[in-house]
Protein backbone atom coordinates (compact mmCIF):
# COMPACT_ATOMS: atom_id res chain seq x y z
CA UNK A 1 0.00 0.00 0.00
CA UNK A 2 1.39 3.42 -0.89
CA UNK A 3 1.84 6.06 1.76
CA UNK A 4 -0.49 9.06 1.52
CA UNK A 5 0.83 12.43 2.59
CA UNK A 6 -0.95 14.93 4.83
CA UNK A 7 -2.22 17.12 2.00
CA UNK A 8 -3.52 14.08 0.14
CA UNK A 9 -5.40 12.97 3.25
CA UNK A 10 -6.84 16.46 3.65
CA UNK A 11 -8.01 16.42 0.03
CA UNK A 12 -9.48 12.96 0.45
CA UNK A 13 -11.29 13.92 3.67
CA UNK A 14 -12.58 17.14 2.08
CA UNK A 15 -14.02 15.22 -0.87
CA UNK A 16 -15.52 12.64 1.50
CA UNK A 17 -17.35 15.43 3.36
CA UNK A 18 -18.35 17.23 0.14
CA UNK A 19 -19.85 14.12 -1.41
CA UNK A 20 -22.00 13.64 1.69
CA UNK A 21 -22.93 17.35 2.02
CA UNK A 22 -21.28 17.46 5.44
CA UNK A 23 -19.36 20.73 4.98
CA UNK A 24 -22.32 22.48 6.61
CA UNK A 25 -21.48 20.60 9.81
CA UNK A 26 -17.69 20.87 9.56
CA UNK A 27 -17.33 24.27 11.17
CA UNK A 28 -14.19 24.92 13.22
CA UNK A 29 -16.26 24.83 16.41
CA UNK A 30 -17.84 21.48 15.57
CA UNK A 31 -14.56 19.98 14.41
CA UNK A 32 -12.79 21.02 17.63
CA UNK A 33 -15.61 19.56 19.71
CA UNK A 34 -15.52 16.30 17.73
CA UNK A 35 -11.73 16.19 18.11
CA UNK A 36 -12.02 16.57 21.88
CA UNK A 37 -14.51 13.68 22.01
CA UNK A 38 -12.20 11.40 20.03
CA UNK A 39 -9.19 12.32 22.16
CA UNK A 40 -11.29 11.66 25.27
CA UNK A 41 -12.11 8.21 23.91
CA UNK A 42 -8.37 7.61 23.51
CA UNK A 43 -7.77 8.86 27.06
CA UNK A 44 -10.41 6.45 28.32
CA UNK A 45 -8.41 3.50 26.99
CA UNK A 46 -5.32 4.57 28.95
CA UNK A 47 -7.01 6.08 32.00
CA UNK A 48 -6.39 3.33 34.54
CA UNK A 49 -3.38 1.63 33.00
CA UNK A 50 -0.04 1.62 34.76
CA UNK A 51 2.83 3.29 32.90
CA UNK A 52 4.10 -0.18 31.98
CA UNK A 53 0.70 -1.32 30.71
CA UNK A 54 0.35 1.83 28.63
CA UNK A 55 3.58 1.12 26.77
CA UNK A 56 2.40 -2.41 26.00
CA UNK A 57 -1.18 -1.59 24.97
CA UNK A 58 -0.57 -2.29 21.28
CA UNK A 59 0.07 -5.91 22.17
CA UNK A 60 -3.34 -6.29 23.82
CA UNK A 61 -6.95 -6.69 22.71
CA UNK A 62 -7.26 -2.86 22.90
CA UNK A 63 -4.78 -2.30 20.05
CA UNK A 64 -7.51 -1.88 17.41
CA UNK A 65 -9.36 0.55 19.68
CA UNK A 66 -6.20 2.65 20.02
CA UNK A 67 -5.67 2.63 16.24
CA UNK A 68 -9.29 3.64 15.65
CA UNK A 69 -9.24 6.53 18.13
CA UNK A 70 -5.89 7.81 16.87
CA UNK A 71 -7.25 7.72 13.31
CA UNK A 72 -10.49 9.45 14.36
CA UNK A 73 -8.53 12.15 16.21
CA UNK A 74 -6.21 12.70 13.26
CA UNK A 75 -9.18 12.89 10.89
CA UNK A 76 -10.75 15.76 12.82
CA UNK A 77 -7.42 17.51 13.29
CA UNK A 78 -6.68 17.35 9.57
CA UNK A 79 -10.18 18.61 8.71
CA UNK A 80 -9.78 21.48 11.19
CA UNK A 81 -6.42 22.51 9.75
CA UNK A 82 -7.88 22.31 6.25
CA UNK A 83 -10.93 24.41 7.17
CA UNK A 84 -8.73 27.07 8.80
CA UNK A 85 -6.13 26.99 6.00
CA UNK A 86 -3.36 26.06 8.41
CA UNK A 87 -0.23 25.09 6.48
CA UNK A 88 0.74 22.12 8.63
CA UNK A 89 4.29 21.90 7.26
CA UNK A 90 4.95 25.55 8.09
CA UNK A 91 3.15 25.38 11.44
CA UNK A 92 5.10 22.29 12.52
CA UNK A 93 8.44 23.71 11.37
CA UNK A 94 7.77 26.97 13.22
CA UNK A 95 6.58 25.27 16.41
CA UNK A 96 9.47 22.79 16.34
CA UNK A 97 12.02 25.60 16.02
CA UNK A 98 10.44 27.56 18.88
CA UNK A 99 10.50 24.41 21.05
CA UNK A 100 14.16 23.81 20.19
CA UNK A 101 14.98 27.42 21.12
CA UNK A 102 12.96 27.21 24.34
CA UNK A 103 14.39 23.86 25.42
CA UNK A 104 18.12 23.75 24.58
CA UNK A 105 19.50 20.22 24.97
CA UNK A 106 22.30 21.26 27.32
CA UNK A 107 19.84 22.99 29.67
CA UNK A 108 16.89 20.60 29.79
CA UNK A 109 18.22 17.10 29.13
CA UNK A 110 16.42 14.66 31.45
CA UNK A 111 14.04 17.30 32.85
CA UNK A 112 10.26 17.39 32.37
CA UNK A 113 10.02 20.92 33.76
CA UNK A 114 7.96 23.28 31.61
CA UNK A 115 9.55 26.59 30.64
Amino acid sequence: MSELHVREWQDRLRRFAEHRDWEQFHTPKNLVMALSVEVAELVEIFQWLTPEQSTEVMGTKRAQDVRDEVADSLTYLLRLADMLNVDLDAAMADKFQRAADRYPVDEVRGSAEKR
